[in-house]
């Protein structure tokens, strides 16, 4: 039976992937803790843990009537991204896939009520999350496969709950073990273009309200608390604050890991930061010894 070994809820901001004196310059001089985190978290979990595959829940993939998972047994070129390819230009990638985990966990789409396509046309777009967070985490691990999965922009809480109800049970019946990556940013407005060059630092002072600040530090104690029932219960409390891809790579990791009973305590890795008024920040989630779940709780 296949596990999840570890979880990530990670930014994929293009700021760390701009060259270090670029960083330092709109940072006032400093560096901004996602870079090291992330530097520290390869080293600690993702060169150590013993896993096969991790899977990517890439809140910048959108899709419009289905969920679709990567399916290609090897995807490599250059990418340049078409948000901002001056920091993210003709990036080399080269990681190998899991095609049985993506077609299994296409399998248990119609069980869970939802639509999952799987999709292996060597064609089929990149987004800056998978290929960013792959460059710190993945690259030169050769053995490890990458799989990346969209969020469907027309879905809601309960689609993207369904999903990860999907990808949960597909890994329990395959023998993978399974880092999931849930890649996106707590609060997300962005400043209007004539002021964000204004708000480039990565203080927190920037965030783009005090009231989006406070939802995201409530959520960010329930993480390090495991109080990921409290944080799913509140969902319509928070997206007033525009949690980035309505926190669907959040609520998809979740689901997976035991929805409501997920009672994993998040450590937080980096600093909060501001992007241009945006969160974010790096958690991580080990798998605690009796599991993801509380006690008494399907595992």
């Amino acid at each position: 039976m296949g596990e999840v070994v570890g979880a990530g809820f990670l930014s994929h901001v293009p700021t760390i992937m701009l060259p270090r004196e670029t960083r330092l310059e709109l940072n006032e001089g400093k560096e901004i803790s996602l870079v090291p985190s992330l530097e520290k978290l390869r080293k600690d979990k993702f060169e150590t843990l013993d896993y096969d595959t991790v899977i990517m829940l890439d809140s910048h993939w959108f899709t419009t009537v289905e969920f679709i998972i990567a399916a290609q047994g090897r995807r490599a070129g250059l990418f340049t991204a078409e948000e901002l390819p001056r920091g993210m230009c003709r990036i080399p990638y080269d990681w190998k896939g899991d095609p049985e985990l993506a077609y299994a966990i296409a399998a248990e789409a119609e069980g869970q009520g939802t639509w999952i396509t799987p999709n292996d046309d060597q064609y089929l777009p990149l987004y800056y999350p998978s290929v960013n967070l792959w460059s710190y985490l993945g690259k030169g691990l050769d053995d490890k496969a990458w799989i990346s999965m969209s969020v469907c922009q027309t879905g809601d809480t309960e689609d993207f709950l369904r999903v990860g109800r999907a990808i949960g049970e597909a890994i329990r019946k395959t023998d993978r073990k399974v880092i999931i990556i849930a890649s996106g940013s707590l609060s997300h407005t962005f400043y209007p273009l004539r002021e964000l060059r204004d708000h480039e630092a990565s203080d927190p002072s920037h965030i783009f309200s005090r009231e989006a600040y406070e939802a995201d530090q409530q959520r960010l104690q329930w993480f390090a608390e495991g109080r990921h029932d409290m944080v799913l219960d509140t969902m319509d409390d928070f997206m007033p604050f525009r949690p980035e891809g309505k926190f669907a790579h959040y609520l998809m990791m979740a689901a997976a890991l035991g929805e409501r009973d997920f009672a994993a305590p998040g450590v937080q890795i980096s600093d909060y930061e501001n992007s241009v008024g945006t969160s974010q920040v790096h958690v991580w989630f080990d798998r605690p010894a009796t599991g993801w779940t509380r006690a008494g709780a399907v595992a």
